[in-house]
């Protein structure tokens, strides 16, 4: 079968171990490091991925050589927490940061959370979705091609759904893909002050029976933390949307562990994210219930905090763990998935495979799309990054820049150098 177009002359190309499901503790550390090597496509999928030449059976008369000299090719990269869709900003926030004012606390005098709600309850269609897509086209010249993205800034039905239409006309316009999560759950609004657990019932009785009417997503989650959401509120929203067929995701052991991870593990949540306060007890239980460790070290660094994620700890119990920006307002203001790859390394102690595996085939699995992206094995998607680097080690070691050259989506070149076609 010859190729529609094959990329040569690589000085690596990264290719994650394919197990048919995420890789786990020390298989983290593995990868398959091809040297001088190509990457054959047809009709946008992985037709071969091999050292030296490619054969003369993959070259036809209408085949494409692209020459990559001396470049490194990964698989596209997968930023599998964002928050994506939202109104204003929190800049005004900044300095009270710097001043020691923690993130609960701003909380508590209605900024954080609740100040993006404003914003975003107040903000057009047309707004929110081009303020979005800047943001995705920010990402994907950084190699990224996949991208969860979560709603919670209306905390009401009209404008959690608006956050949603938005994902939707996103992921049918923009080169990125886009997997919907519903997070009405992200903070108690205003008008439910001191009944959060009126809110969930009304969440569960009229929010998520709308989006699964309508297809808005394929995820529900919910901010299980002191001041927010309890562990009892998170189980009976988490149970019912289960119920109804949503695949489930928790924010939980963020700032305090109040029993997010155990929740998790009950219910078989696909990730827990954030957990820079996640407990050996608990990081026993996410490991024996397959529970994917989603680590967000941004976070921890715009919060000025030393609270990392114990990426390496949950790496020695066997978890399976990812890295993602958590783009937002407040917390993580960023669309660069390549610094939180440096942070992993840097604030995290992982090494440069763990790294890719865990924004790549780990990633994958952690949206629902591990069977068709996140490695290069044959059939799958071909979504490919390019890196201005020799090798694997490079880009995690020369920091703050960005190292991606060109971005593949289904085959074809939708970035260069830096550049949106």
């Amino acid at each position: 079968m010859t190729a529609d177009k094959i990329l040569i002359n690589f000085s690596q190309i990264f290719c994650p171990i394919d197990k048919d499901r995420p890789l786990k503790g020390e298989e983290m550390s593995q990868a398959t490091i091809i040297e001088n090597g190509f990457i054959a496509i047809k009709n946008g999928k992985i037709l071969k991925v091999s050292s030296g030449e490619p054969e003369k059976e993959l070259i036809g008369d209408h085949t494409k050589i692209i020459d990559y000299n001396g470049k490194l090719a990964s698989p596209g990269l997968i930023d599998c927490h964002t928050h994506l869709v939202y109104g204003g900003s929190r800049e005004h926030e900044f300095s009270k940061k710097l001043n020691g004012v923690s993130y609960l606390d701003i909380l508590k005098e209605g900024g954080g959370i609740l100040s993006t709600v404003r914003s975003t309850r107040s903000a057009s269609f047309e707004n929110l979705y081009d303020k979005s897509k800047r943001l995705l086209d920010q990402m994907i010249i950084h190699g990224v091609t996949t991208v969860e993205a979560k709603s919670g800034y209306g905390l009401n039905w009209q404008t959690e759904e608006r956050q949603l239409d938005v994902v939707k006309e996103l992921n049918h316009n923009h080169p990125i893909d886009l997997v919907s999560t519903f997070m009405a759950a992200h903070a108690v609004p205003p008008e439910f002050e001191g009944d959060g657990d009126a809110f969930i019932e009304m969440i569960i009785d009229e929010m998520l029976p709308k989006v699964k009417e309508d297809n808005l997503a394929e995820f529900c989650d919910i901010f299980c933390e002191t001041g927010v959401f309890t562990a009892d509120q998170s189980r009976r929203l988490l149970t019912a949307a289960k119920e109804m067929g949503f695949k489930l995701r928790i924010h939980a052991d963020e700032i305090d562990s109040i029993g997010g991870v155990d929740v998790a593990a009950e219910v078989g949540a696909v990730s827990a994210e954030h957990l820079m306060a996640a407990t050996d007890e608990g990081i026993k239980k996410m490991s024996e219930s397959n529970v994917i460790g989603n680590l967000l070290p941004g976070t921890t660094f715009s919060l000025m905090a030393n609270t990392y994620a114990p990426a390496k700890k949950m790496l020695d119990a066997g978890m399976a763990i990812t890295l993602s920006t958590d783009s937002n307002p407040g917390s993580c203001p960023t669309s660069n998935i390549q610094f939180i790859m440096q942070l992993g390394c840097f604030k995290m102690q992982l090494t440069p495979i763990q790294v890719f595996n865990a924004v790549t085939i780990n990633a994958a699995y952690s949206v629902g799309l591990g069977d068709s992206i996140g490695s290069f094995k044959e059939g799958k998607i071909a979504d490919i990054a390019i890196w201005d680097a020799p090798n694997v080690d490079y880009p995690l070691y020369f920091f703050a820049t960005n190292l991606v050259q060109d971005v593949y989506k289904h085959g074809e070149l939708v970035s260069k150098n830096h550049q949106i076609l």
